[in-house]
Order: C-alpha cells, then sequence, then structure tokens
C-alpha cells in the first residue's frame, strides 16, 4: 500500500511532552513517540511485553517510557529497563523505529532500521529557513493516502470545494502542464490578470498591497516521494513579472503537505503554510493558519466520503481525464517505489 523503507513525518515537535508519550499509528505500525531526559524522541512498538498494554497510556521517568498497567519501564531501544518485585532480564526487546527531529517536525522510518539514514530527510526550501514564516496544523483523514495525492496534484477541485476561499473560475478555465523528473512530479498552472480571490485579497493586505487590482496567480505542484507535496502559489500585481516578480509586488508561499499514512485507509495530514513576506509576524502566521485551516478542512469531508463510495462499490472503473495527469504520474512514482522495496526484500 506505502513506501516503508522512507522518511515520514510522525508528529510536530510540540505534540510530544516531557512527561508523557504520545500514541500514534503509522504505517499500520502502532508507535509510542516520547523523550528521554535529554529531550532526544525515541519511538518503540505500542506494546508492552508484560501482557500487551498500550505503552502511549503510560509516563516518561527519566530515560524510560513507564507502562500504565504494572509499572514495567522501557528503555529507548526497546529494551525493559526495570519493573518493580520483578526479575526482567529474559523479557523480549520490543521494536524500536529510526526517529529524528528537526525544524519543528519528528520524522520517523518504519520499516528496516538498518537502511535508515538521516541525510535521507526531505529538505525543502522553507526549512528552517528565516526568510519564510510558517504555520500549520494536523488533521486525521479517513481516507487513502493516495486520495490525498490525487487532491493536492489536481488544484481543479478549487473552484468548487473552496470556492468562498481560494476558489475562482479561471482555475477551470487555465489548464495545467505536467511534468516528470525522475521520482519527482510537477504539475503547474499560471493565470494572468485575474481578480484575486478572497485568501489571497488578505495576503495581499497584509503583505501592504493593494487587493482591488489585477493579478498574476500561480500553482505548482511538487509531489516527492513517499507522499510529500509541496505547492508553490501566490499572486503577484499584474505587470510586474508574475512567478518572477519582485517580492515587494507579490505575496508568495509554499503550501506545506506532509501525508503520513496511518493505516490502508486513512492518513494523519500535516498541513501547512510557509509565506515568504514578514516572516516575523506572529499576529500574521496565527491569522494565515486559522484560514489555511477551515480551507484544508473542507477537503475532509469529500474525501471521506468519497473514500466510502470506493470502498462500497470496488468494481467500479473510474475516468480518468487530462486535469488528472498529475496524481496520475504521481501514483506510478509511488507504485515504482513500492516494487523497488518488494524486488529487494524478495
Amino acid at each position: 500500500m506505502f513506501p516503508i523503507n522512507t522518511w515520514y513525518v510522525a508528529a510536530r515537535s510540540e505534540e510530544i511532552p516531557s512527561d508523557r508519550p504520545l500514541g500514534r499509528r503509522i504505517c499500520n505500525h502502532p508507535m509510542a513517540l516520547f523523550r528521554n531526559s535529554a529531550g532526544q524522541v525515541a519511538a518503540v512498538e505500542d506494546f508492552c511485553p508484560h501482557r500487551g498494554a498500550p505503552l502511549s497510556l503510560g509516563k516518561v521517568e527519566g530515560d524510560t517510557l513507564v507502562c500504565g498497567y504494572h509499572g514495567l519501564a522501557m528503555g529507548c531501544d526497546g529494551k525493559t529497563v526495570s519493573m518493580p518485585c520483578q526479575r526482567t532480564r529474559g523479557f523480549p526487546a520490543i521494536r524500536s523505529f529510526p526517529i529524528h527531529e528537526a525544524h519543528g517536525f519528528v520524522w520517523v522510518w518504519p520499516g528496516d532500521a538498518a537502511k535508515a539514514d538521516v541525510a535521507l530527510v526531505p529538505q525543502f526550501e522553507w526549512l528552517g529557513n528565516p526568510l519564510f514564516g510558517y504555520g500549520g496544523g494536523l488533521y486525521d483523514i479517513a481516507c487513502d493516502y493516495r486520495l490525498m495525492v490525487d487532491n493536492l496534484m489536481d488544484l481543479t477541485h478549487e473552484t468548487y470545494v473552496h470556492s468562498t476561499s481560494i476558489g475562482q473560475k479561471e482555475i477551470d478555465e487555465v489548464p495545467c502542464q505536467t511534468r516528470v523528473d525522475g521520482d519527482h512530479v510537477i504539475t503547474e498552472r499560471y493565470m494572468e490578470g485575474i481578480e484575486a480571490p478572497p485568501f489571497w485579497k488578505m495576503a495581499l493586505r497584509m503583505n501592504g498591497l493593494p487587493d482591488d487590482q489585477p493579478v498574476d496567480r500561480w500553482q505548482i505542484c511538487h509531489f516527492t516521494p513517499p507522499s510529500h507535496i509541496m505547492i508553490e502559489v501566490g499572486v503577484a500585481l499584474q505587470g510586474h513579472g508574475g512567478y518572477q516578480a519582485p517580492d515587494e509586488f507579490k505575496a508568495a508561499s509554499w503550501v506545506v503537505d506532509f501525508i503520513t499514512p496511518e493505516t490502508d485507509t486513512s492518513i494523519h495530514y500535516f498541513w501547512g503554510m510557509a509565506r515568504k513576506f514578514k516572516p516575523q509576524d506572529a499576529e500574521l502566521t496565527a491569522q494565515i493558519r486559522e484560514g489555511q485551516g477551515k480551507i484544508f478542512g473542507e477537503d475532509q469531508e469529500m474525501l471521506e466520503r468519497q473514500q466510502k463510495n470506493l470502498l462500497a462499490n470496488p468494481e467500479r472503473k473510474l475516468l480518468m481525464l487530462n486535469i488528472d495527469t498529475g496524481g496520475v504520474q504521481s501514483r506510478k512514482v509511488i507504485d515504482r517505489v513500492i516494487a523497488a522495496e518488494n524486488a529487494v526484500t524478495a
């Protein structure tokens, strides 16, 4: 269903406190994430070897995760450290998962630990870059992760699902172009001399620009495996070069989409926006996060109802149109990565 020898976002850093674990299922693996006394994150399977209780219901003491059922203390490496009045030397170790924390995200490798390489953690222009202000959140959505990939690689749905915020008829009227560079799929659309939709009028005002002038708008969707989608979006006052316009004439951002499979039919969707204007303005970050959160919330019902329809009608063949090219090519990349993993295993 999904690649496993790769890095997925497991959590935002602030989700994992110092005194208790966070339970999260990643690629069908229940995990307990916790911090040791130095603040470093560890991840072990969410299963106490004593009676099978979920370790995520326990607490953190020093460098150990203590089971909330009978007090068994588990180390960051999955080995039992102690248990009140019991000998634990013979207790089997449980599985631990490679994990890495950087720039506000906690990444986990659900596959073969021997293949995990921190150098393979994705790098993006906005990550850790002081020129960008970032705000985001998390939605748990009951759909196959590939449905979200389809959604984000075909933005024509904005005209209908997001009609009061970022949608506009020009998205339907201007065709998109898709190209593939290895495992990188790019779908792009450029709209010239249009009226900015409500969300982008707000962004223009926040960047000190007029919101009543024609603009050039762009949407450039970048898919990279296993399921990361970064979307370059923005508007520039018409006549200043569109996408290439100097920063003082535009409001531009990266829409951040980390799609982490929870199960075959559910995802953890880490969404956000990294904007390249007024990066230190905390009030602006909060306002954009609120607006963007509402926009992404509009997708949830559509995707979950779509998933139910597909499960109820597995024999139905879906139509493929030109607008689906970005999603189709992204799925081909996913299939190729999975096939390569399976070939190595075989």
